[in-house]
């Protein structure tokens, strides 16, 4: 897979965190595409616009020779502003978006990689109103990459442990303590990825887990193996 990123204004980074395309040059049967905590919009040419919701484990999808694809990447818990779904009723699937037609087409006439990502980014506003203090407590639960205190987060948010439970399920597609583990994962993942030889405790301690069993059981949870065998094969890793 061919695959860029490219971030958003200043203005909307609080919202999306990056978009992107690929092009894939040969057919990949079993493509791992792993917990992120993030919403997509996912535009691929053939197939139009659609919604992808937050993951609770890795999926795999099979992509055509060719397949050509586009997409903007929100922050967590803050897609429903954008496409005006609830996230709560996207988590582990994907619906078509309607009444994207003129941007379907633009897409679907677009020459290159990068032509596609500016058609997306041209397609954003930034919202006339700030965060909402559950899209706030969200946002610090991503910039503290998952390690925080969810009473605390609640009670910041005004709301009580169960109200803020219910209104992160509905804002993100996760709980908060899932989408905690999701981030902390996350984050995890990413110190492998930049080290040649991942020390697992030590990463461990880094990403914010109580020790390394806690982060081998999230690992097998969210890809059904060992961070250890997930990075025996690093090239595949860095590309899923």
């Amino acid at each position: 897979m061919l695959y860029q990123e490219q971030l958003p204004s200043v203005s909307l980074l609080p919202w999306v965190e990056c978009v992107w395309s690929g092009e894939r040059t040969t057919t990949a049967a079993d493509t791992a595409v792993l917990p992120d905590g993030c919403l997509d919009l996912v535009y691929m040419r053939g197939a139009g616009l659609m919604a992808v919701g937050a993951m609770t484990v890795q999926q795999r999808v099979d992509l055509p020779e060719g397949a050509v694809l586009a997409g903007i990447r929100f922050q967590p818990g803050m897609a429903t502003r954008f496409l005006g779904i609830p996230a709560g009723e996207l988590t582990d699937i994907s619906v078509p978006l309607p009444g994207l037609e003129d941007l379907k087409a633009k897409l679907d006439d677009a020459k290159s990689s990068g032509a596609r990502r500016s058609l997306l980014l041209s397609a954003l506003s930034t919202p006339d109103a700030p965060p909402d203090p559950i899209e706030r407590a969200i946002e610090a639960m991503r910039l503290e990459r998952g390690v925080t205190d969810l009473d605390w987060v609640a009670h910041q948010a005004g709301l009580s442990p169960r109200q803020f439970r219910r209104r992160c399920l509905e804002a993100s597609g996760l709980t908060p303590k899932h989408l905690c583990r999701v981030l902390r994962f996350r984050n995890a993942r990413g110190l492998a990825i930049a080290a040649s030889h991942p020390d697992w405790a030590g990463i461990a301690i880094r990403a914010g887990y109580f020790d390394q069993a806690h982060l081998i059981r999230d690992f097998r949870e969210f890809t059904g193996d060992t961070p250890m065998a997930v990075f025996s094969n690093t090239g595949a890793v860095r590309a899923a």
